[in-house]
């Protein structure tokens, strides 16, 4: 008569789904956290609908112009007078783009002058935010 052993040996196997689960897991945590990282140096305005392609500009210059009027760069209240000598030290590194925010309100004058001033100012390349939609 032969005994058995209580336990009998089995050979170790190494589950890979849940390696899966977990990988994806820390896939969609650092897509997340990598997109909530962009920093887009503007104020909240209401923005017009359009079709765009996304731009390729590495740190921009924002120009945002309000429903009252208000010009700020980068959230920094300016005056029309003063955007220019604000602006000159921005424009260094940028290739000389500055993306306009304006809100759908904006008084155009208003638009048209500080972008006047940023012309003056060295900027050569205006980009116009717009709302993706249809």
């Amino acid at each position: 008569m032969k005994l058995h052993k209580p336990r009998s040996h089995k050979r170790g196997r190494i589950e890979i789904i849940p390696m899966i689960d977990v990988m994806f897991f820390l896939l969609a945590t650092f897509m997340l956290a990598s997109l909530s990282m962009q920093n887009l140096n503007s104020l909240a305005v209401n923005l017009p609908q359009g079709k765009a392609p996304a731009m390729q500009v590495k740190t921009p210059v924002t120009l945002t112009v309000t429903g009252k009027g208000d010009i700020y760069l980068d959230k920094t209240p300016v005056t029309l007078e003063s955007l220019g000598v604000v602006l000159k030290p921005l424009l260094q590194g940028t290739n000389a783009t500055v993306i306009v925010a304006a809100d759908e309100v904006a008084p155009q004058g208003a638009v048209v002058k500080a972008m006047l001033q940023a012309r003056e100012a060295g900027a050569e390349h205006f980009l116009i935010a717009v709302k993706r939609g249809g």
